[in-house]
């Protein structure tokens, strides 16, 4: 049946779109690497300032500094989700996965991706949009009020960083549309699909 589902003149289209998909996800895991640099920068300032500041008697540390080192760790930790999908780096343990042959391995990701992947992230989506608007001040009524602010002192507010929690859903989203049509791809034998995917999965990824 999945045979039919799409003919060879179909294939190209959905592949331009997947590669348009993989180029941003590429283009984010950049981003990845300059956050990765700017969380140890902040770790290692909120560090040397605490004990510094408790030698010289001046308070050089703070609740912005120390809320910002987790805020960059909270978007490295969301945003990696698509990028480690497009690398195909995510965890498998499978026995019998490595046995397959290719187009059977590319059917068991399609359908993996289409009925499981891909509507976690649509409920992942639905179920933040309530608890992002509230933080953003959203309230019964229809009005909005002030946004979520830290509780601690300094603190930075918390709207922003739970609203990356619904970016981090759609780009994982818009990376599971793009695998799901190169397995289709690789399923029906396009080639070049199978190259790609090979290639991505050569990569080293983040750490």
């Amino acid at each position: 049946m999945l045979r039919n589902l799409l003919k060879p003149s179909h294939i190209r289209p959905l592949l331009k779109l997947s590669q348009m998909i993989d180029t941003l996800i590429e283009v984010i895991g950049g981003l990845i690497s300059w956050l990765v640099i700017m969380t140890i920068g902040v770790g290692f300032y909120n560090v040397v300032a605490r004990y510094v500041g408790r030698l010289i008697g001046v308070k050089l540390a703070s609740n912005t500094l120390i809320e910002l080192q987790w805020y960059l760790f909270s978007l490295i930790f969301l945003l990696g989700f698509s990028y480690i999908l497009k690398q195909s780096a995510n965890v498998r343990v499978d026995f019998f996965y490595a046995n397959w042959s290719e187009q059977r391995r590319a059917l068991i990701d399609f359908l993996g991706t289409v009925f499981f992947l891909i509507p976690f992230c649509v409920m992942g989506i639905w179920v933040s949009i309530n608890p992002v608007l509230q933080s953003w001040g959203y309230l019964p009524d229809g009005t909005w009020g002030s946004w979520e602010l830290s509780a601690d002192a300094d603190g930075l507010p918390r709207a922003p960083i739970k609203t990356m929690l619904i970016v981090a859903f759609v780009l994982l989203l818009v990376q599971s549309i793009s695998q799901a049509i190169k397995y289709l791809a690789v399923f029906k034998g396009y080639t070049p699909a199978a190259q790609t995917i090979q290639k991505n999965a050569e990569q080293l990824p983040l750490e």
